[in-house]
């Protein structure tokens, strides 16, 4: 993941780079930086920028299409490695804010760019709940519907990045901190707003 480091509390944005067009924007907070793990928060009530015009070969975000404008709830954690086609998030919910789970995010490895980095979700997903004694994968129907068109020529790809998670996990080899689960935000962290022209700055294509 070439680029600057990143220096904590500074604004980075996750763009979602669909069939080589921007799909959305989400401003984040830079939590740490090494150069090779990337963590970045998304505070509650963080806009969700969409593209303003665009072909949309396969339609427009989906959170755009539901009337989604902000994100809910205490905010979510992310931690992206350099060259690794998944990430892991991290939720809370509740006046406790109780720690609910590990979601690992399958999707592009990132790439950085002028403001931030780009990506791209790949629908498929493995949850392991913090109560629940092992994982499950998430939306796999939805993947094989959606993923010929969203993602041509990658599908095996992806169903083999999903398997080699799972070899992992089975085997007990977990490749983050756990203590992650007991961080909190800085409350001077704010929600952000995504700089004016961040659907024209640069990208890399997949």
């Amino acid at each position: 993941m070439s680029g600057p480091v990143l220096r904590p509390g500074q604004t980075v944005v996750r763009r979602e780079i669909m069939r080589g067009e921007p799909w959305i924007a989400i401003p984040q907070v830079c939590v740490q930086d090494d150069g090779d793990l990337l963590v970045t928060y998304t505070p509650g009530g963080t806009p969700l920028a969409y593209p303003a015009s665009g072909t949309f070969p396969v339609g427009e975000h989906p959170w755009k299409l539901a009337g989604s404008t902000a994100w809910r709830g205490h905010g979510r954690l992310e931690l992206h490695w350099t060259g690794v086609e998944h990430s892991l998030f991290l939720f809370w919910s509740g006046p406790e804010r109780t720690f609910q789970g590990w979601y690992l995010n399958l999707e592009d490895a990132p790439r950085r760019t002028a403001i931030g980095f780009d990506t791209l979700d790949h629908e498929l997903d493995v949850w392991w709940a913090a109560d629940a004694e092992t994982y499950e994968f998430k939306d796999v129907v939805e993947f094989e519907e959606t993923g010929p068109a969203r993602y041509p020529g990658r599908m095996d790809a992806i169903r083999a990045e999903g398997a080699r998670i799972a070899r992992l996990l089975d085997a007990g080899d977990l490749w983050w901190d756990k203590a992650w689960a007991d961080w909190t935000p800085d409350p001077s962290w704010r929600p952000r707003d995504v700089p004016p022209g961040w659907e024209s700055v640069p990208y890399e294509g997949r």
